[in-house]
């Protein structure tokens, strides 16, 4: 790496990227990455790593759908005293992307490991990053009033990895909603249930239970390739090591790869009329709101007329509805809907493990355990028959 300021916007350096996720979803955003163009791509419990340019840094936040963030990794080392870590941290480059009046706190996590002391850890890698910069700088103290550069301590089995965060306020913060509802779910889980379906822009999708309407929202994005970092800025936008002409080149080509042309079929109910007025108000941010149709509509009065679509769908669950009785008779509801529409693939994201017991058209195809939040969930998979090709 070169000295902050004097990296030339068409320098083709190497530099690896970490994209961290929710847990389950490793494989998920290894295809997105794989899909942007990214070869050396390798996945492990709670990221991905790939390698790119300074270049990729704002390609990757505009574009990454079901990240949570991604991180530029500046080392990686083992360490098991904290002189190891004070020394190795020491000994990285941190002056080739931290200028002098950056501001650059500390925070970190530890699993497994023997300096498991997350406070403790942060603190040594602060004073080390300091040393470093005051050797490099040639000055004693730091103001910390230009921009910010937040360093992460991943303290994992013993090894230390440590990162600078590019993204700023995590990816899943779109812009669009101006409110969410209660228990709301994330923008990047939505956008990973729509990827993790047979959904595709040509295909039927319907959302009996949509709340704020983020998971068509999402998909209507995906379906018009609208970057979902579009509207929103990064944290990585004011350094200088990653020049204003990358990310003003990267919004250009986002902006040209829009996609008005291809017709949409997504569909939207829920039994609350204001919830459905914040969804129409949420698309319409997007630039979206002609894309999808929303109703308001009891799950009781759900009325299927085709042989053929997608139901993706985040029903309330025992944290939401103190009334578990109306819960229960709203996947009934379901089932009876759907019991006989063998056209119709079914994906459900809950935290009630007893949804199969009431949606009986058969046994999930599969059942995947992820995390909306801090809160384990299922995406229960029903899978119905393919169309025909002229469908």
């Amino acid at each position: 790496m070169g000295r902050s300021g004097i990296i030339n916007p068409v320098n083709t350096e190497k530099i690896t990227l970490i994209a961290t996720l929710t847990a389950g979803l490793e494989s998920t955003v290894k295809y997105e990455l794989r899909q942007l163009g990214f070869e050396k791509v390798r996945a492990s419990e709670g990221k991905v790593e790939f390698e790119g340019t300074w270049a990729d840094i704002p390609k990757a936040n505009l574009w990454l759908r079901c990240a949570d963030r991604v991180l530029l990794k500046v080392g990686a080392f083992t360490a098991t005293t904290f002189d190891d870590l004070f020394e190795q941290t020491k000994a990285l480059p941190w002056e080739a992307i931290i200028p002098a009046d950056a501001e650059f706190p500390v925070i970190g996590k530890a699993v497994k490991s023997t300096l498991g002391s997350v406070r403790a850890c942060q603190s040594i890698v602060k004073k080390a990053v300091v040393e470093r910069l005051k050797e490099a700088y040639q000055i004693d103290w730091f103001a910390e009033t230009g921009q910010r550069y937040t360093i992460q301590i991943d303290m994992r089995k013993d090894v230390a990895t440590l990162t600078i965060d590019t993204s700023g306020s995590g990816l899943h913060k779109r812009g669009y909603r101006t409110a969410a509802g209660e228990a709301p779910l994330k923008e990047t889980m939505a956008a990973a249930l729509v990827s993790l379906s047979f959904w595709r822009p040509d295909r039927y999708l319907l959302d009996p239970m949509c709340g704020a309407g983020t998971i068509l929202i999402e998909a209507a994005m995906i379906g018009r390739r609208i970057a979902p970092g579009l509207n929103r800025s990064f944290a990585a936008e004011k350094w200088p090591v990653v020049p204003a002409e990358l990310w003003t080149q990267a919004r250009r080509e986002a902006r040209a790869a829009i996609d008005l042309t291809t017709p949409l079929s997504l569909h939207g109910s829920d039994i609350d009329p204001d919830v459905i007025e914040i969804a129409k108000a949420n698309a319409a941010n997007v630039g979206v709101a002609d894309d999808i149709e929303f109703s308001v509509k009891d799950i009781k009065d759900l009325w299927i007329d085709r042989q053929y679509g997608i139901v993706i769908t985040n029903p309330p669950y025992g944290m939401r509805l103190s009334d578990f009785q109306e819960l229960n008779q709203m996947y009934i509801s379901l089932h009876k809907t759907f019991r006989k529409k063998k056209g119709w693939s079914f994906y459900a994201l809950t935290a009630d493990r007893v949804f199969p017991n009431y949606f009986k058209r058969a046994r999930p195809d599969r059942v995947r355990k992820l995390y909306n939040g801090s809160v384990e969930v299922n995406y229960y998979q029903y899978y119905g028959e393919r169309p025909p090709k002229d469908e």
